[in-house]
Parts: C-alpha cells; structure tokens; sequence
C-alpha cells in the first residue's frame, strides 16, 4: 500500500472508498487461494475460489457506473476510457478461463490463471496509487453520500452489505422515489408531458418499470437523462449516469460506433440501427431510435435492449390459455 492507506483507515464506515479497500481486501485473498489451489487435485475447491473471484464484476460496473461519471464532472475523462478498457481486457480473460473450466481443461485453465492474478494485481496498483487517491481530492462529501443507493442497485463482492453513507436511522427511500433537488445538465421543463390518455407520475414510472425492455434516452445534448428500472435488466444501470455524456456510457472498443450512430441521427441520415449477439449464454437485441419532435427536430436517441432468447424459440401458434 501507499501513503493514502492511513486516510482510508479512517474514513467513515460505509464510505464508498472505504468499501473499495475491503473489497481490495478480499480479492487479495481470493488471489493469494488462486495462486496455490491447484485444479489438477481438487478441481472444486479451485472452482469455488475461482467462481468467487468472477464477482469482481460488480466492482467494474459500480466503478464504471458509479465513480466514473462523478470524476468526469469533475473534469478527469481517463478511467472512463483506459481503466475501462483495462476492465474489457479482464473479463475476456474470464470468459476464456470460464470456457476452459466448462470444458476442464485443465493445461489451459493452468496456462491463463497467471494472466488473469497478475492483470488485477496490476489494476488493483493502478486504483491504489492514482484511482482513489485522485478521487478523494476531486470529490466532494456531498457527492459521496450520493453512491449508496446506486452502489446498492449494483452489488458488492462482500458477503455482507456495507452500512449506508452515511449512517442515518432513517427510512430508506428508493431511487424512484427520491425527489431530492440535485444540479443537472439538462433541462427538467415539460417532463410530465404524454402525448393521449391521463396518467399519474407513479403509474407512468411503474409503466415503464415493468415494460421488458430496457429503456435509456439520450437527449440532443448527449446526455444521458433517463432509464428505466426493470427486475431483469439486462446491462447493468445506477443513477450515477444520469447527467453523463454517452460517450462515457459505453466500453471504448464500442464508442466510436456510438457517435458515428448518435452523428447520423442528428444529420437526418439515418433513424434506427440494430444489432443482436450473445451474451452469458443469452441472445440480446440492441435498437437505437432517433427520436424528433413533431417539425423533425432532433431531440435524442432512446436505446432499447432486449433478452430475445425465449421468443426466438417461438413456433407454429398459441391462441388459448394453458394455466393450471
């Protein structure tokens, strides 16, 4: 550790970054029981210590989702393109090491473990000496003590829940229901306009909630202002994005065909583009939309994606009730 380790050791309980070093604590662990579990004798053993390092995932997205878009508002744009890409590169040494382990393949899984300890040895440096540190320095208490709830939507690799940040023996309120007045990027006028039929804030938010799609508009301004809170989404949101810039949502191997997406829509060129793969053993559909007022003005793009898997096994006809 460095010379930052004292601050953290007292930072407040729950303190986001506080949490960041526990977790830091136990993926050394889960390292140091890699390195010497051997899958050749006990392949589960290995497994289980394997399969717990893999929740590392959490730690991604709630530093891509969370930390990142704070620290761009603060003017520091880095993680969100090479720690980000740093993240890519670990999870596809994952997905390879997943399908060695599928198939136990023991020679592989031996040759590629040390690519993968040594690859978050180095991230976890990285974090340690410029990540948090800067963090601290750029971001305010407030800002803080905004990340639990957002956190907690995304998960932490800790057996136990961290405490709320702050603590406060207060009743917990969900996101959607959390109308605290914050500084925005963008505009909040006619945000309770629809276009036919009358419905409350509640049943629009509950509307949208339980749609099966995932929902993100991006309004003209590149900015993230909305998504949608479905049970099962498929890629992982916190409120940490709203505010932010889209090309800041998205890995940087993918950015580039964003904006040239995002380019085309605002030139009138071009109105929808789609795409569609697999992801965790699952077929996804990806729909970008242009969307324009009633004189064809530009006002953004809504992204929709979509766990297609179980309607593209579909065939022949349903037309009748089958409940027990």
């Amino acid at each position: 550790m460095n010379s930052f380790l004292p601050t953290v050791e007292t930072l407040p309980v729950g303190h986001p970054v506080k949490v960041y070093y526990e977790e830091g604590a136990l993926i050394n662990d889960l390292l140091l029981e890699l390195y010497e579990a051997d899958p050749v004798e006990d392949f589960e053993k290995y497994f289980n210590i394997y399969n717990q390092l893999t929740t590392i995932e959490k730690r991604f997205k709630r530093k891509e989702n969370q930390l990142f878009p704070y620290l761009e508002k603060h003017g520091w744009n880095g993680p969100s393109q090479g720690m980000w890409s740093f993240h890519d590169n670990l999870r596809d040494q994952i997905r390879l090491i997943n399908m060695y382990n599928a198939e136990r393949n023991i020679e592989k899984i031996v040759d590629n473990l040390p690519y993968l300890i040594d690859g978050i040895k180095r991230l976890m440096g990285i974090e340690d000496m410029r990540l948090f540190p800067t963090a601290m320095e750029l971001l305010t208490e407030d800002e803080w003590k905004e990340f639990y709830q957002g956190d907690e939507e995304i998960g932490w690799m800790l057996l136990r829940k961290p405490s709320p940040y702050p603590f406060i023996e207060e009743k917990y309120v969900h996101p959607s229901e959390d109308f605290k007045k914050r500084d925005l990027s963008f505009s909040l006028e006619n945000t309770f306009h629809y276009d036919e039929g009358y419905m409350t804030p509640e049943q629009v938010n509950l509307l949208l909630r339980f749609l099966p799609v995932d929902i993100t508009y991006v309004d003209e301004n590149d900015k993230v202002i909305f998504y949608n809170r479905g049970d099962d989404r498929v890629f992982a949101r916190s409120k940490g994005i709203i505010g932010r810039e889209v090309r800041f949502c998205h890995p940087p191997k993918s950015v580039d065909m964003v904006l040239r997406i995002v380019a085309e829509f605002k030139a009138g060129t071009k109105d929808v583009a789609e795409f569609w793969f697999n992801f965790k053993g699952r077929v996804i559909h990806i729909r970008y939309f242009a969307i324009r007022d009633n004189d064809k003005n530009y006002k953004g793009v809504i992204e929709m994606s979509q766990d297609i898997t179980d309607i593209q096994k579909l065939e022949g006809q349903k037309r009748l009730l089958d409940w027990d």
